[in-house]
């Protein structure tokens, strides 16, 4: 088969993008279509395929790519389809599986988010902007908003990242979604256990944006006087780094190697957005360490909470984004924290491995294939 894979962009190596490297071992020949594509930033996880971009990516754009969304259906319309596929796949939370199909290709949609600028969240967004241009913000949110789901029906088989996104794709588009959750690499569990009774610190990792609620986190530790390190970038990190406290760190972005050592010590993952899915408390989890994670969305589905046998936890939850939710958890959470089985999480997060992506991947597209052929 003639395969080409479409992702809204690859800048940072997220979630998404560790996704899409996935699904390229399945298809290695596969043409690769996004509208911003960083090179330089990215490294060489693409290497080997061709990639075509949109007409828009260019330093100027690449640099405000989050920012220049009323842009994105006419970025996506400039990704003309160089050959006549046999098939289609999206990796989508942005505007990807809008891109025009010129032929009876199947198109799969592996969607981890309808997009949160659009539905759901955009209040959030909106607060986070300034006041003088939110209803010019707010007209453009609902005019893509409107062309989002227009392009509903260019799909012919949604899969959902989770079960909480699959409940997305049927509010919002009204679509039905095959769920395959996402995968954690293997390599994650190559080293050892670090197990230590003298761990210093809490741990946040991920971008730093208005709905990841990093903020909840400064406030939090600035009063309870704990360390926090804090590893990301992103739009609040600068507002959120100044009105933090010195037991708070920011540390930025970190490599892979250095990250996962900050991993490894830290005492607890602290989570406090409410993710569509979340991998990064996987990825915590594969060293043994637990998580204090927001009791909605995508955590309810990673992390496992047992308060009569702690040793088969993988952490805990708090209830509410607020302070006094989130100290009740840590105050829980340290009266608890020798209970918890560093081994037990790892054995845990193995049934997210990448091998069990794959196979669940592609025996779901082939039935599918083979359905509607």
């Amino acid at each position: 088969m003639k395969v080409a894979i479409i992702h809204y962009w690859f800048i940072t190596r997220r979630g998404g993008e560790k996704v899409v490297e996935s699904i390229l071992k399945l298809y290695p020949q596969a043409d690769i279509y996004t509208l911003f594509y960083d090179k330089e930033q990215y490294g060489d996880h693409l290497k080997g395929h061709k990639i075509y971009t949109s007409k828009y990516n260019t330093p100027f754009f690449r640099k405000y790519y989050q920012k220049i969304f009323p842009l994105y259906p006419n970025a996506v319309n400039s990704l003309k389809l160089k050959d006549d596929y046999d098939l289609i796949i999206s990796s989508e939370s942005g505007p990807a599986k809008g891109v025009l199909i010129n032929n009876n290709a199947k198109h799969i949609c592996y969607i981890h988010s309808p997009m949160r600028y659009c539905w759901g969240y955009t209040d959030e967004y909106l607060n986070s902007i300034n006041p003088l241009i939110r209803p010019l913000v707010k007209f453009l949110f609902k005019r893509l908003r409107k062309w989002d789901y227009s392009t509903k029906d260019n799909v012919d088989f949604y899969i959902a990242n989770s079960k909480n996104v699959a409940l997305r794709v049927k509010k919002f588009y009204n679509k039905k979604a095959a769920v395959i959750y996402p995968p954690i690499s293997s390599e994650l569990f190559n080293n050892d256990l670090i197990v230590s009774n003298n761990k210093k610190y809490f741990l946040s990792f991920g971008a730093i944006t208005p709905y990841k609620k990093i903020d909840l986190l400064v406030d939090c530790f600035n009063e309870n006087g704990e360390r926090l390190i804090i590893i990301g970038n992103g739009s609040e990190k600068e507002k959120l780094s100044k009105k933090a406290n010195n037991n708070i760190e920011f540390k930025g972005f970190l490599e892979d190697s250095e990250l996962k050592s900050y991993i490894q010590n830290s005492r607890a993952l602290l989570f406090p957005g409410e993710e569509d899915f979340g991998m990064i408390p996987l990825e915590v989890m594969s060293q043994g360490v637990p998580v204090i994670a927001f009791k909605k969305g995508g955590a309810l589905e990673t992390v496992i909470e047992n308060k009569k046998n702690v040793s088969k936890s993988s952490g805990i939850f708090f209830k509410e984004q607020n302070v006094f939710s989130l100290q009740n958890s840590l105050n829980y959470f340290i009266s608890v924290e020798d209970k918890f089985d560093p081994k037990w999480i790892r054995d845990y997060s193995k049934n997210f491995e990448e091998m069990f992506f794959l196979e669940n991947f592609k025996t779901t597209l082939n039935n599918f294939l083979k359905k509607n052929n």
